[in-house]
């Protein structure tokens, strides 16, 4: 009798404390936003070292610039989204000024239906935008210090 009753007490003590620990942001299991996909971490990885090779190597800023978006778009948890937010910035900027051996205007969007191409000051705004989310995100990034230096040159360069 006295056993029962201790387990009963102890059931009870557990109802009640359980909501009360969820309702302090105690979690079970491991945090759902540090979780990743290794097949999508794996694609995002390969899409970042050929993305690399575009922009370093062969400075084709625009098929740096869709690697970069494609995995902005499809894998924003990306482990090394600061270097992929950080060059899809410095390939935009670069495509601003005409730079690199690809011409701007075959980086190509669709609006509805309709095929449209970037003016100079489209890809410059893309570039801040870029940038700007790379040290909003990740402040204390490795690329933070040279994205805010691109920041502060463009707003000393006449458009």
């Amino acid at each position: 009798m006295k056993a029962s009753f201790i387990l009963i007490a102890l059931l009870a003590a557990l109802f009640v404390a359980a909501p009360a620990t969820r309702a302090q942001g105690v979690r079970s299991g491991p945090d759902p936003s540090t979780q990743r996909d290794p097949d999508l971490e794996r694609d995002s990885l390969h899409n970042l070292e050929v993305a690399r090779n575009y922009f370093k190597l062969k400075k084709a800023y625009v098929a740096s610039l869709k690697r970069c978006e494609e995995i902005i778009a499809g894998n924003p948890n990306f482990t090394k989204i600061e270097e992929v937010l950080f060059m899809a910035g410095q390939s935009s900027l670069a495509l601003a000024d005409g730079k690199g051996k690809q011409r701007p205007d075959l980086y190509v969007s669709f609006d509805g239906g309709e095929k449209k191409t970037l003016t100079s000051q489209q890809f410059r705004e893309m570039g801040r935008d870029y940038l700007n989310k790379l040290i909003t995100d990740h402040p204390d990034s490795e690329y933070a210090r040279e994205a805010r230096e691109s920041l502060r040159e463009l707003e000393t360069k006449p458009n």
